[in-house]
């Protein structure tokens, strides 16, 4: 279930730190919690769907390891995405 580029692009220009940022860490922990809430909201309809509960389980462990990175090396940005994503620590 991928984004529409729409949506990608609007994420991108929100998160990025400067004009060709498209791969910092912000931007993909941003993406990657767009695509785990529609699936999320996928998986509460299709309950079964263990193929994309896999999927699921798989990005948010990608998440937490970019997370993991952030806050060992750059704290302050750490506490400034998890605040406006809305995340838990």
């Amino acid at each position: 279930m991928p984004l529409l580029p729409e949506r990608k692009r609007a994420i991108i220009d929100e998160f990025k730190s400067h004009d060709y940022d498209t791969g910092s860490a912000e931007v993909q922990i941003a993406l990657l919690t767009e695509r785990i809430k529609v699936l999320t909201e996928h998986l509460k309809e299709h309950k079964k769907d263990f193929h994309s509960r896999r999927g699921l389980l798989k990005m948010v462990g990608q998440r937490r390891s970019l997370l993991n990175y952030l806050k060992d090396r750059h704290p302050d940005r750490y506490h400034r995405i998890i605040e406006k994503l809305g995340i838990r620590k």
